[in-house]
């Protein structure tokens, strides 16, 4: 497409929040971001100036735009993320900064899993939620598993054998494996349950089976 019909293009586009996908001359999409206001960060591929070589590269391959709007911008992060897992555009794979969004891992191949922050899913028996849109939510949602259930997020190996629990314990944020006269196996995996509970968004579930426990 000549470079004006490509300008013409632009200006006719929304001020709305959404994706935009570049397309090279064989229709292939090459390249796919977020804009809180599509045509102007549109508009400014072709405007830019100073950029980096591989950047240049992409300009110069664009041929045509497409755009999807999106209700939000937090949409338009879900949409992008998935639209780049599924077309795997070239340049996304170039100029990405590590920009994949977090999962949350609870190490259920480990006896006494522990959970983590994690940036792909990898296989092993472990279970994995998310991926997390806005990325600190998955560091808060974390935060909570340690408050609410006591899920350890160390490396110690656990044989229940230690002298005395760490810090962890003390401001109750782990309910000490470690210390087998603290907490036995058998009433870890039940916080173990329940933080899967959560991470699976299954509140109700969850609700009832800490109601259950309480009136034991």
């Amino acid at each position: 497409m000549p470079i004006q019909d490509l300008k013409d293009q632009i200006a006719r586009l929304p001020e709305q929040p959404g994706v935009y996908l570049w397309r090279n001359a064989t229709g292939d999409t090459i390249y796919v971001g977020k804009a809180r206001v599509l045509r102007d960060r549109v508009r400014s591929y072709l405007a830019a100036g100073g950029l980096s070589p591989r950047h240049e590269a992409l300009v110069d391959e664009i041929a045509s735009v497409e755009v999807i709007v999106t209700d939000s911008v937090m949409e338009a992060l879900a949409l992008e993320n998935n639209l780049i897992k599924q077309r795997t555009p070239k340049y996304n794979i170039l100029l990405r900064d590590d920009k994949s969004y977090p999962y949350l891992q609870l190490t259920t191949s480990e006896t006494f899993p522990r959970i983590l922050v994690a940036r792909r899913v990898e296989k092993g028996g472990d279970f994995y939620a998310g991926p997390f849109l806005p990325a600190k939510l998955a560091r808060r949602t974390m935060t909570l598993s340690h408050r609410l259930f006591g899920i350890r997020s160390c490396n110690e190996v656990i044989t229940g054998q230690r002298g005395r629990p760490c810090l962890e314990y003390d401001i109750k944020r782990c309910v000490a494996p470690c210390v087998a006269e603290i907490c036995s196996e058998t009433t870890y995996q039940e916080a173990v349950a329940s933080t899967k509970l959560l991470l699976e968004g299954r509140n109700e579930e969850l609700i009832a089976t800490l109601r259950g426990r309480m009136e034991e």
